[in-house]
């Protein structure tokens, strides 16, 4: 791990090369002159991922990267007084605004360029995809999936910023653990939360929670909009927590029984999750398979219970494939064999049929020689928050 001059997070030169040598090889295989990379802030900037793997630039706005297969890449920064700051974090040369219409300017820049056969990848606007096509003359096709597919085998230097960033997420569990209480209100946790990383630079992909009584549940999945509801004991808190170092995020899914022990059905749930979550990290080795998880799953559904998320999916900086489920919610799972280097979320999301309570348990690991390794070190375990009542 490096710094700019500006003192900013950067990679080394080393791996920006690596980066470029592997588009460069992916357009010589796609027949391509260019590709333009879209990025925009959403998920905590983690919709940022594509253009940041090109600039090193975490911003805000939509920003885009060209990246010619021959020439030098440009920066095309959405909002004029970011461009310094932009400047300044990333190690590209050339960072520009991207003008009063984003895909105005893409066009004539592919345009000079002689860029015939382009690429495009993320969900860019389709008023700037289609100005972009009608001022450059230029073929557009979807790279997304292939583009997306370099992202998942990480490099040691990625790993280690993946470390920090469970580091941050790990913080922010183990201050619920001791800062939770009855009185508070659901979103105030979000302030314990963010506490817990931001002073050592820590950045918020996201946070979700809810509470619910564990006697009387009304709800199966953390949410993204926190509510004012008061905490009280015996409550059953439920939480999937992602924060970053440099938008590098460990990703951490606990259950937390407040001053309480769990009924007899949130035990059963817990104690299902944590089966198959053991199962799925130990299933999860070089050249096993998407079959091989669905396998590993198998408890969820003898035990008349099911999940409402994905039980596994690729991570790191953004959401990245495979997203695997069960037996009994896939169809037609997509072909997928893991390899040394790729970082998954294991998260059995293990839910009653009727949708009325459910648990989580999971996290971010990193797949070894010798198998899945998990990335963190807040323990996988119920969370038991204060002494019990009578």
């Amino acid at each position: 791990m490096t710094t700019s001059s500006a003192g900013y997070l950067r990679f080394s030169d080393d791996e920006h090369a690596r980066r470029a040598d592997l588009v460069r090889a992916l357009l010589d295989d796609e027949g391509l002159d260019a590709v333009v990379v879209f990025g925009w802030s959403a998920l905590g900037r983690a919709l940022q991922a594509d253009v940041h793997y090109l600039s090193g630039f975490l911003g805000m706005r939509d920003n885009y990267v060209l990246f010619p297969r021959d020439g030098d890449p440009v920066l095309f920064v959405q909002s004029f007084n970011h461009v310094p700051n932009a400047a300044a974090v990333s190690p590209l040369d050339d960072v520009r605004w991207g003008g009063v219409d984003s895909g105005e300017t893409l066009g004539a820049e592919l345009a000079a360029r002689g860029a015939r056969e382009v690429g495009v990848v993320g969900l860019m606007p389709y008023q700037h995809h289609e100005r972009m096509r009608a001022r450059s003359g230029a073929r557009l096709r979807d790279l997304t999936s292939a583009f997306r597919r370099l992202r998942v085998v990480k490099s040691d230097e990625e790993l280690a910023w993946l470390r920090r960033g469970a580091a941050h997420t790990d913080a922010a569990m183990a201050a619920l653990r001791e800062q939770m209480r009855p009185g508070m209100r659901e979103y105030e946790l979000a302030d314990v939360i963010e506490r817990a990383y931001t002073r050592a630079g820590g950045l918020t992909t996201f946070h979700y929670l809810a509470s619910t009584p564990r006697s009387a549940p009304d709800r199966c999945v953390p949410a993204q909009v926190l509510s004012d509801r008061v905490l009280r004991a015996g409550d059953v808190v439920t939480t999937e927590i992602s924060a970053s170092h440099g938008g590098y995020a460990g990703q951490s899914l606990r259950t937390f029984v407040l001053e309480a022990e769990p009924t007899p059905l949130f035990a059963e749930l817990h104690e299902v999750a944590l089966e198959v979550f053991h199962a799925v990290v130990a299933a999860m080795r070089p050249g096993a398979t998407e079959q091989d998880v669905l396998d590993a799953a198998s408890p969820i559904a003898a035990h008349g219970f099911t999940i409402v998320d994905a039980l596994v999916h690729g991570f790191g900086i953004g959401i990245l494939p495979p997203s695997i489920r069960t037996h009994e919610t896939t169809h037609d799972p997509a072909p997928w064999t893991f390899e040394v280097g790729q970082t998954l979320v294991v998260q059995p999301n293990v839910v009653t049929a009727d949708e009325s309570a459910g648990v989580q348990v999971g996290e971010l690991v990193e797949i070894t020689p010798d198998g899945a390794r998990s990335m963190h070190e807040f323990p996988v375990e119920l969370v038991r928050v204060g002494a019990p009542t009578a």
